[in-house]
């Protein structure tokens, strides 16, 4: 969730007016002796109320069900709070489909609860879609909060260490290994407990930008225990690595396991990890008919030559992977892999799903 900040000269009054008129709740103060900012949650918004030498207002838009429709409310500051009562529908931006290889590194920026994020998918198809790979570098308890997301489709998968989480109806806390996954659909409240040093993940959700909610009515675990709820018309996943099946995947030097998603989410989307079972032989050409594909590489490497279709890539463009490296493919690229070493492992996301064949010459 991110965080607006209200700078104003009479930080009582503020705090006052958010909490006794608007009905918000205090989480933080900083520091405790002569308050500088204080950090407030109202429905689904967060905000540093902020005390400065001058008042700069802002407009808020907050989703919350205890107050009117349509009312708007004005702060000591000149800041205007304007409340609605829905549950907006997840608005998809129109996608601008870009080929682009994302090359490993270290460029982490700081986003929620202290977790480091770098962008794999930098021009995010106009909004439609986002690739972060998130850090924990010094491991141990998380900063995290029972929350939840309105989004159209979002997963994360540990590419490296443990994490501890628990999600909603799904029983108690559980252990994340690298290789594991989980599909998080829409809405299903959760939190990040703790983690190794050197977490990473990969997240990849749709659309781009999209509300992150706080929960302060339920506390998880839950009581109940129910793998088969529907969340928007799809079910939680957990797959665990070290109990998936392994299968030949559209070429005898490559094999693959099948994490879930594309049953559990009706087809609308679809996740594999593809790694070497053999040396390339002969040219193993792909294509896709869908409207996302996304890849990034776990260990290994690997040439890619794109082919391209149109005016998507330049044909021919070859380019060895490695490991954390990505690569998002346009619906209709052509594209091959070759010269892969013996670890090669990649992480593959289809929306929908299974819209990746050969393409036979």
């Amino acid at each position: 969730m991110l965080t607006t900040i209200v700078p104003c000269v009479d930080l009582d009054a503020m705090v006052a007016f958010f909490v006794d008129e608007c009905g918000a709740r205090i989480e933080s103060i900083s520091p405790a002796d002569a308050p500088r900012d204080i950090t407030i949650t109202l429905g689904n918004a967060s905000i540093c109320v902020r005390r400065a030498d001058r008042d700069e207002p802002v407009r808020l838009l907050v989703s919350d069900g205890t107050i009117t429709e349509g009312v708007t409310r004005t702060a000591p500051n000149g800041t205007e709070v304007e409340f609605r009562n829905d549950a907006p529908d997840v608005v998809v931006p129109a996608a601008v489909p870009s080929m682009s290889i994302v090359r490993a590194g270290s460029d982490f920026g700081l986003g929620r609860a202290g977790m480091g994020y770098r962008d794999l998918l930098p021009d995010r198809w106009g909004g439609a879609f986002i690739a972060s790979h998130i850090l924990i570098a010094d491991g141990g308890d998380v900063a995290d909060y029972v929350h939840f997301h309105r989004v159209r489709f979002q997963m994360i998968f540990c590419a490296r260490g443990w994490v501890d989480v628990v999600y909603e109806d799904q029983g108690e806390p559980f252990r994340m290994h690298a290789g594991d996954c989980v599909l998080q659909p829409p809405e299903i409240r959760h939190r990040v407990l703790r983690s190794s040093p050197g977490l990473e993940v990969i997240e990849i959700g749709c659309p781009a930008v999209h509300d992150t909610l706080v929960e302060h009515d339920i506390t998880l675990p839950t009581g109940c225990v129910d793998p088969d709820r529907e969340f928007a018309g799809q079910r939680f996943v957990r797959h665990v690595a070290a109990d998936a099946a392994v299968v030949p995947y559209l070429h005898d030097g490559l094999a693959a396991r099948d994490l879930g998603i594309g049953d559990a989410t009706n087809g609308l989307a679809g996740a594999l990890v593809v790694g070497a079972a053999g040396p390339p032989v002969g040219r193993l050409l792909l294509t896709h008919s869908g409207e996302f594909a996304f890849a990034v590489v776990l260990a290994g490497s690997a040439v890619i030559t794109i082919d391209g279709a149109g005016e998507v890539g330049d044909p021919g463009a070859t380019s060895r992977l490695d490991a954390r490296d990505a690569i998002a493919l346009p619906p209709g690229a052509r594209w091959a892999w070759s010269g892969w070493t013996e670890d090669f492992e990649y992480l593959q996301v289809t929306l929908p799903d299974a819209t990746i064949r050969r393409v036979w010459e």
